[in-house]
């Protein structure tokens, strides 16, 4: 069973929403890759279009899109990687991170809003909780 928390980004507010997202809205994002752009509609946010920038698994890896799948990796990763920030400029260490794609074991997606729909995207958080 999908549960996913997304992180809503609107850049021309300069807000971010968060939103749980359970089934059968949750099922609509597994599978999807990292960049892919994705309709409102089928997540309860119609006239919204969105680009899928990254999440986070239940044990707090990031995801990375240069990784393929939905799985666990461990690579090298050195300064200028997503998820490592050393503080010598020539360390390298070895870290988990998750591929680009939604599976069930993702926990927090984040969305970046591309167009807005007719409903401000406030009123349809508050309007999805009661």
């Amino acid at each position: 069973m999908a549960k996913f928390q997304l992180v809503l980004s609107d850049p021309e507010a300069g807000q971010a929403h968060i939103k749980i997202l359970e089934e059968p809205q949750a099922s609509a994002l597994i599978g999807k890759n990292i960049g892919e752009m994705l309709e409102g509609g089928p997540l309860g946010f119609p006239g919204y279009t969105f680009r899928f920038t990254g999440g986070t698994d239940k044990d707090g890896f990031p995801m990375r899109p240069d990784l393929p799948g939905g799985k666990k990796w461990k690579i090298l990763v050195k300064k200028g990687g997503i998820g490592f920030r050393p503080k010598q400029k020539s360390l390298r260490k070895k870290r988990t991170f998750r591929g680009r794609m939604i599976s069930e074991d993702i926990y927090q997606v984040n969305l970046k809003v591309m167009s807005k729909g007719e409903i401000a995207l406030v009123e349809l958080i508050a309007g999805l909780t009661e």
